[in-house]
């Protein structure tokens, strides 16, 4: 392992059964670069995060973070579900939602302290959220929720954030200010970040490299490398196609049997009299 990668990811495969899901997966990112982990539904993106947090052991390859081989509770590593779901009734305030990062593993009510609640202010404001900390979760929109599980993660001050999806269900405003954010806290603190999605179109202008995941196999590198017919082709394993389109993206598989395309990182279907300028 390089000395200045604090995560790397050598030949990983899993399998499930007879099923390849990952397959010689390489990676390697270093303190501040932001990735995006893209591509369709079932490319093992979630069964990532899983080997890197230590909860899914490959079936060959291995996962070093600073150098050593990952294990569970790995406090170098934050990590941010998806969107959790809450009622609008829920008796939790903001910052006791944080808090849970601290002490969400134990019983009881957790003791007050004059260091626990500097700790939680610390990570509310390097999100932005003091301003709703004491409001009730379930009455918060879904991007300030998305701004609490970011601070939540970032109590145990560690040197890899991932991020599973945490731009679904959110509008497109809020979608491109979480990734800002993340992408801000990324260079002030030095994390590295993956953040998993389908659409890297609110990425483009913020990550560093995109990792993408198709057929069991990856691509890494910069947009313009990664992002390209040729190489995209190859992943799948039969010709795609790329459009790029007033600074959007779209990855399509060609004419579909209703003479549309399909949008192979969203899974969507466009009619084939569409403007694509739209998309």
């Amino acid at each position: 392992m390089q000395k200045d990668n604090v995560l790397e990811l050598n030949q990983i495969g899993v399998r499930f059964g007879n099923r390849t899901v990952l397959e010689r997966i390489h990676v390697e990112i270093k303190a501040g670069e932001f990735v995006g982990l893209i591509g369709p539904n079932g490319a093992g993106k979630t069964t990532l995060l899983r080997v890197i947090l230590g909860l899914l052991s490959p079936n060959h390859g291995q996962v070093s973070v600073n150098g050593k081989p990952v294990r569970k509770s790995n406090r170098a590593i934050g990590y941010v579900p998806q969107k959790i779901h809450l009622d609008p009734d829920t008796p939790l305030r903001g910052r006791d939602l944080v808090g849970l990062g601290l002490d969400g593993h134990r019983w009881g009510v957790p003791l007050p302290s004059r260091s626990r609640k500097k700790k939680i202010d610390e990570v509310l404001s390097a999100v932005d959220a003091l301003r709703f900390a004491d409001a009730p979760v379930g009455k918060l929109s879904g991007g300030e929720q998305q701004r609490l599980l970011i601070a939540q993660a970032l109590l145990t001050d560690p040197q890899i954030l991932l991020l599973d999806e945490p731009l679904s269900n959110l509008d497109i405003r809020s979608a491109h200010e979480v990734v800002r954010l993340v992408a801000d806290i990324s260079k002030a603190r030095g994390i590295a970040v993956i953040l998993v999605a389908h659409d890297m179109n609110p990425l483009l202008s913020s990550m560093d490299k995109v990792l993408y995941l198709a057929e069991g196999h990856a691509a890494m590198g910069t947009v313009d490398d990664v992002i390209q017919s040729e190489v995209l082709s190859q992943l799948y394993g039969y010709d795609v196609e790329v459009l790029r389109v007033r600074g959007r993206v779209l990855v399509v598989s060609g004419q579909d049997t209703d003479g549309g395309v399909m949008d192979l990182t969203g899974g969507s279907h466009c009619d084939g009299h569409e403007d694509v300028s739209n998309l």
